[in-house]
């Protein structure tokens, strides 16, 4: 009994640790926020690194069944790793680039047009309210008085934003400052990750066989199987998620350049680039890319770019009811309302880092709970079987004994 206690006290301690760290965190949260922030702040380059190396992974398995697959000779199997590397870096740095190119020009060149479209609107309006001048006496001094000539009283302007200039150059200069070391440290980390990331891929296999033996040596076999599970449904649900809404981001970028360029649309190839693009946030992605598509064509034709918005409507009742549950829905198993709740609570948490990868954490998660119950379901079935069928193996047994003694009476009576 003793034993028994003692090696229940010893299961509950773990337990009992975790709930005492876990009160001290709430009790400290600000300090473990920062302990948190300076962590993220040293390791960012490492998960951005991890990162990377999962997505072109994906890409680089496709290419290594593809290069030279019968062939076993030596030269084939040395350079298929580097050769495939490199190839999935350059494929991703060539669609970066062409995304970059289609949209970046486009848009510098939509607020071009629109320095140039904003004045003659303004002037449109001014003659608007001024044919309205009987009914608006008000509106029609205040343009008599600020918008006298046909424009803008510059001077004015000028001389705010020379007093701003003076008062401002030092916060300005600090934010300049700010900026430019966030940008600097964010190129950084990419290269850092990037450089970790070729080397993961490299010694994918060597890593992780440590991994494995690491497991071995360290942990239960109950536990090391738990974590190989857990690390493979992870996985099954990442993997499926990355290609099927990059899939899914292809199919609705390429029917929206065609269905503006068969409308007449104005920028159809750079709107098409960029709902594709955003297509890769679920949910939300596509209505971003709408919003600014919708104001790129407002400033050229504005009837065009309410053909836009209702063509696009019908594009995504297509695409919601149609591509993404048989692209999407289907290879991740998750609910569109968990989808939502996936997409809300990852950006909160993580802006569109978090929408991008909330879904695949959330359908795991899913996926996990969902074999857990099954599993526990069938235990219990089983138990609920065995419970109905051990008071039937009794009545045979005891229907087999009585038999058994009355033959063996039955034996007796004729041998007297």
């Amino acid at each position: 009994m003793e034993r028994n206690n003692k090696k229940r006290l010893l299961a509950f301690i773990p337990y009992l640790a975790l709930t005492a760290l876990a009160v001290l965190g709430i009790i400290n949260i600000k300090w473990l926020i920062n302990v948190l922030a300076g962590l993220w702040n040293i390791l960012s380059p490492l998960v951005i690194g991890c990162a990377m190396a999962y997505v072109l992974n994906l890409i680089m398995r496709k290419l290594e069944k593809l290069y030279f697959p019968k062939s076993e000779k030596r030269i084939v199997q040395a350079t298929k790793r580097p050769v495939c590397l490199v190839l999935s870096l350059l494929l991703v740095f060539i669609l970066l680039g062409l995304v970059i190119g289609l949209i970046v020009p486009e848009i510098v060149n939509i607020f071009v047009v629109m320095g140039e479209t904003l004045p003659v609107y303004g002037e449109k309006i001014r003659k608007l309210l001024m044919e309205y001048d009987s009914q608006l006496p008000v509106v029609g001094d205040y343009i008599e008085e600020y918008l006298q000539n046909g424009g803008i009283d510059w001077n004015t302007i000028l001389a705010k934003a020379v007093e701003f200039a003076k008062n401002g150059v030092g916060g300005l200069l600090t934010s300049t400052i700010s900026v430019v070391a966030s940008v600097v440290g964010g190129v950084v980390n990419f290269f850092i990750g990037l450089i970790f990331a070729i080397y993961i891929l490299y010694n994918k296999e060597k890593l992780a066989s440590q991994m494995s033996r690491l497991m071995k040596s360290y942990m239960k076999p109950e536990n090391s199987a738990r974590l190989t599970y857990f690390c493979s449904t992870a996985d099954k649900c990442f993997s499926s998620f990355i290609v099927g809404q990059c899939t899914e981001a292809v199919i609705l970028g390429v029917l929206c350049a065609l269905g503006m360029a068969i409308l007449r649309i104005p920028y159809a190839s750079t709107i098409g680039t960029l709902i594709g693009a955003t297509a890769l946030i679920p949910i939300v992605g596509a209505y971003i890319g709408a919003i600014v598509g919708a104001l790129m064509i407002l400033v050229v034709d504005p009837i065009k770019a309410l053909w836009f918005v209702i063509f696009l409507v019908i594009l995504q009742q297509v695409e919601g009811n149609v591509i993404y549950p048989k692209v999407v829905g289907s290879s991740i198993g998750l609910p569109g309302m968990w989808v939502l709740a996936a997409v809300t609570v990852g950006g909160g948490l993580g802006g569109i880092p978090g929408m991008l990868f909330g879904v695949p954490a959330a359908a795991t998660v899913y996926k996990l709970l969902q074999n857990d119950v099954r599993r526990r379901e069938r235990a219990a079935a089983e138990e609920d079987h065995e419970a109905e069928e051990a008071p039937q193996a009794e009545n045979n047994t005891e229907n087999e004994q009585s038999d058994s003694h009355s033959d063996s009476h039955s034996d007796n009576s004729s041998v007297t």
